[in-house]
């Protein structure tokens, strides 16, 4: 396939989890371990975007160039889109944003978003999603659904559980198997042209209702291709109970 780089939005003031991005992981800074998932995904670069200069050396350690981005973003979209307005990337090129907290983020999924973009050029946007088989998941709105229409293509997520289906009481309820519910993995593909429109546009409506900022490309009118895998490599961090977790498996080599 043809290259893509990968740029990590890392923002330092964190609610839950003050400067995080710096938060020791295994003996090391979390940002470097999201650092080398990045590299080994084959990406051609990797740019570290943070709103502060302690990221920027903590990624420059790790040997991964930083860019020093806004402390006003709204989001990481914006974040990355400030990085590639930055370093003027054509308006053809793919880059895949991952998210500075995911450090145990498979280093394939990566790259299986980039190729999701050169095998469908009509698609602005890919991500991912695996099958839900939890109760318990589909019915937690923190877990986003996402129904596909023909092709692979992304008719809408949403928290709520997804296609409903007619005649279930949720307390009753099983899963059938095969699942026909599909969990949204937050990493995500961009042909440059299509993050500056999305970065650019103000939220919209069910964007605001479900709080997904994913819901603004299909608002746009923009087509998100959706690769299923098996699962997730594992979750991201976000409180301490995160940070010892991640800590283990990735003290432990898995």
């Amino acid at each position: 396939m043809s290259g893509f780089g990968v740029i990590i939005p890392a923002r330092y003031g964190s609610k839950r989890l003050p400067g995080k991005p710096l938060r020791e992981v295994a003996g090391r800074p979390l940002i470097a371990h999201v650092c080398d998932r990045a590299r080994e995904s084959g990406a051609d670069f990797v740019i570290v975007a943070t709103d502060d200069p302690r990221v920027g050396e903590a990624a420059r350690a790790a040997g991964v160039e930083s860019v020093l981005t806004s402390p006003d973003h709204r989001s990481g979209t914006d974040r990355v889109a400030e990085v590639v307005r930055h370093k003027r990337l054509a308006d053809s090129a793919i880059v895949v944003n991952l998210q500075g907290d995911e450090p145990l983020t498979d280093p394939t999924h990566v790259g299986l978003v980039a190729a999701a973009l050169e095998s469908h050029p009509d698609a602005g946007l890919s991500t991912l999603a695996t099958r839900i088989t939890s109760k318990t998941d589909l019915f937690d709105e923190s877990v986003v659904k996402v129904v596909l229409a023909d092709g692979g293509l992304a008719h809408y997520f949403s928290r709520a559980p997804i296609p409903w289906h007619r005649g279930w009481h949720p307390a009753t309820y099983q899963i059938p198997n095969p699942s026909p519910f599909l969990r949204h993995i937050g990493l995500y593909g961009y042909r440059v042209a299509t993050l500056a429109r999305v970065a650019s546009a103000t939220p919209a409506p069910a964007e605001r209702l479900e709080r997904l900022e994913q819901l603004r490309a299909l608002w746009l009118g923009l087509s998100v291709h959706v690769t299923e895998v098996e699962a997730p490599a594992g979750p991201g961090v976000d409180t301490e109970a995160d940070l010892d977790w991640a800590s283990k498996i990735l003290s432990a080599g898995v």
